[in-house]
């Protein structure tokens, strides 16, 4: 029986070691990085602005919530409809999407990045930066003080910006994929692999702790 349990520990972890190094390096860079730095929050800036409501008196059909937004100096509504997102002015006529000029501008005046080039992307990416984000999207290329390139992601029509995505997300995202074992979309978290492998650390960690004891209770015998 112990030599059944030794030899289930020896190649167990043998097999699983490979995976427990990414799971404790992933950790380890995990726990040495602000989630808040990762997602480019640092780099946004908090600017008060005012909102009227003087001017807004439309309807907007099948909505089940609506938000009153600054695109720049123009007051806006985002609402959530049956239809989808949907944007208008204060008049309540559809908003046009947003000039890659009028792009730049909302970068350089809500972040501390110098927004560089401006792309629009219209196909969603495996694993890209973005994903998750309604598209079409803007991708601003921007540099940061250290002259460091940052991409940040725009809402073409709110302009809001979804996303900021820096060197430091993307170890991060890497990092990630190794951690939760799904190396393409890196959003899987209850793929079947994952559990596999928790379960096999698992018995390997138990078989480790009985041969331990087993050991010692020889030993003072």
């Amino acid at each position: 029986m112990k030599l059944i349990v030794r030899n289930t520990h020896k190649y167990l972890s043998f097999f699983i070691s490979i995976q427990l190094l990414l799971w404790t390096i992933s950790g380890i860079y995990f726990a040495f990085n602000k989630i808040e730095n990762v997602r480019g929050e640092q780099y946004r800036l908090q600017l008060p602005s005012n909102h009227s409501f003087k001017n807004i008196e439309f309807e907007i059909p099948e909505a089940t919530s609506a938000v009153v937004k600054k695109r720049l100096d123009q007051t806006i509504i985002a609402a959530s409809t049956n239809a989808g997102m949907r944007y208008f002015d204060e008049s309540g006529d559809p908003l046009k999407k947003i000039s890659f000029d009028e792009a730049k501008q909302i970068v350089a005046k809500n972040t501390l990045l110098n927004p560089i080039a401006v792309e629009e992307i219209n196909e969603s990416k495996e694993g890209s930066e973005y994903r998750g984000r309604q598209l079409p999207i803007y991708k601003v290329i921007t540099r940061n003080v250290n002259d460091k390139e940052v991409n940040t992601y725009l809402n073409i029509f709110s302009g809001d910006i979804v996303a900021i995505r820096s060197a430091q997300w993307r170890i991060w995202d890497l990092m990630w994929g190794f951690h939760i074992m799904d190396w393409q979309e890196r959003d899987n978290i209850d793929n079947l692999l994952l559990k596999i492998f928790s379960i096999l650390a698992l018995i390997s960690s138990l078989s480790g702790i009985l041969l331990f004891f087993k050991i010692d209770i020889r030993k003072e015998t």
